[in-house]
């Protein structure tokens, strides 16, 4: 393994903030520095002229010689196991640029910590959580331990639940343990059909069960018979949004059946290549509307939380019919009292709020950063978008009630445009071939569908935690790139 220094990891506004936040919940801290590190896995060793390449390629913004790190120091890595984004992309440029003895290149930050005083276990716990994501990244001693990123480990095994043995007790003990937020009626019919079926289920395919069965992805609820007042109500709580669409459809072209509606554009010019070459094309330029919440993630983790709701709305733009082009995105928050510290309003009571989301001030300061983060990074501008506050305390059935967004909402929209013979998905033939992009399914955003179906406060905190997902727009990008290449085709595009 080599290891190349590189330069600042944070700038010095960002130096300036991370010690106020590390320096109020350790006040030990005193000043902060930072370093980029690169570990270089090699399937053998370079040459002196490859070695250029290599030290040229990783030189980038302030120059290592003058990054002198003090302190007391950690690595901030990849977490272990994983392949982060900018291994891929790294990796790919060196082998593109003829350093094909590279196998892996990782990245990690060196952190000095100055302090006044030594840490007892308790205080250096709480630093070590404010300078990593324990989601995606880990903490090592010292760089020399980095040899650790690039060592490979079986799977670990399946795990298969008991219900021939321990029936209904068993499944509802995984149910605990795995987060699935399994209803009664689910796990009775899990637990009949496995027994039909004369096997037990492993962990894995209740895992799936649980994501694809939740109220987050098959909104159980919105589609389900009601009993209002002791009166059953034929109309469901999907059937009355999709009135809307029934009674006023025109102009629509495509709407609650697909990853996003579509409504009818105009005709004019598009700018893509055509015969290799960069060329405007007039057609019917049709128009793709999408939105959707990311409100569980994003009060548990709001910078990631937002990023991947912007990231899941563009996702489901051009993935409408047969391709499409996301064009500009919005973001919209509603949240609780902010009670911003010395400015706090008349009516700012403080309710309190479970202790594993964050407050109404977090959400503000960090999601709106997420979600425009990740629009910039994708390539796509967020335009608009609303914010409000609302946290009162009002009469209910019962007494006084407190209504408010402590678990907030979080609303990524966007528009973007499609071809008239794309908007429809055609009938898949027998044999088609299926093509998943994007980059490697870790456990990141595990259990995401299923947690945020349950009451926050329900789950623990790990899992809340792992459920929320974490960004990557640039693989996005690339899996953008791919779809715009097929709908260019036009007649030939091969997306069915």
């Amino acid at each position: 393994m080599l290891m190349i220094q590189g330069g600042p990891a944070l700038s010095r506004f960002r130096v300036e903030k991370m010690v106020c936040q590390l320096a109020e919940a350790v006040p030990a801290v005193k000043g902060v520095t930072t370093q980029w590190l690169h570990f270089v896995d090699l399937h053998s060793a370079l040459s002196d002229a490859q070695q250029t390449i290599l030290n040229r390629l990783l030189e980038y913004g302030p120059s290592h010689h003058d990054t002198v790190v003090t302190g007391r120091q950690w690595v901030v890595v990849p977490r272990l196991g994983t392949i982060s984004p900018w291994a891929t992309k790294a990796t790919d440029i060196a082998n593109n640029c003829g350093l094909e003895q590279v196998h892996r290149i990782e990245r990690g930050i060196l952190w000095g910590i100055e302090l006044d005083e030594a840490l007892d276990e308790k205080s250096e716990a709480t630093l070590l959580s404010l300078i990593h994501d324990r989601m995606t990244e880990a903490v090592l001693e010292s760089a020399d331990d980095a040899e650790v990123l690039f060592t490979t480990t079986e799977p670990a095994p399946l795990i298969s639940v008991d219900i021939l043995g321990g029936g209904h007790a068993a499944l509802e003990q995984a149910n605990g343990e795995l987060g699935l937020a399994l209803a009664e009626d689910e796990i009775d019919y899990l637990v009949e059909n496995f027994r039909t079926m004369g096997r037990n289920p492993n962990d894995i395919e209740l895992m799936m069960f649980a994501q694809a069965n939740s109220e987050h992805c098959r909104h159980k609820i919105f589609n389900a018979d009601w009993i209002i007042d002791g009166q059953s109500r034929e109309e469901t709580l999907f059937g009355m949004i999709r009135d809307t669409h029934h009674n006023n459809s025109e102009g629509v072209l495509s709407a609650y059946k697909d990853n996003a509606a579509v409504i009818a554009g105009s005709r004019g010019e598009r700018f893509f290549p055509k015969g290799g070459k960069y060329q405007a094309q007039e057609e019917e330029i049709d128009i793709v509307y999408k939105a959707e919440t990311h409100n569980h993630p994003t009060a548990i983790s709001p910078f990631p939380g937002a990023a991947t709701g912007a990231g899941g709305e563009i996702r489901d733009g051009g993935a409408t019919g047969r391709g499409s082009k996301p064009k500009a995105g919005l973001a919209g928050y509603s949240v609780s009292n902010l009670r911003i510290p010395g400015a706090e309003q008349p009516w700012e009571t403080d309710h309190g709020k479970p202790s594993r989301i964050v407050t109404a001030l977090e959400i503000m300061l960090e999601a709106p950063i997420g979600a425009a983060a990740f629009n910039n990074e994708f390539g796509r501008p967020a335009i608009n978008g609303y914010f409000r506050t609302f946290e009162e305390k009002v009469p209910g059935p019962s007494g006084a009630e407190v209504r408010g967004y402590h678990k907030p909402i979080m609303l990524a929209g966007g528009m973007g445009n499609i071809r008239r013979p794309d908007v429809e998905k055609n009938e898949i033939p027998p044999g088609t071939q299926i093509v998943v992009l994007g980059g490697p399914s870790m456990l990141i955003g595990l259990g995401g569908g299923a947690a945020s179906s349950m009451t926050s406060g329900k789950s623990s905190e790990n899992l809340d935690f792992a459920s929320v997902q974490r960004g990557n727009p640039e693989m996005e990008r690339r899996c953008q790139e791919v779809i715009d290449r097929c709908w260019q085709l036009g007649e030939e595009n091969p997306i069915v």
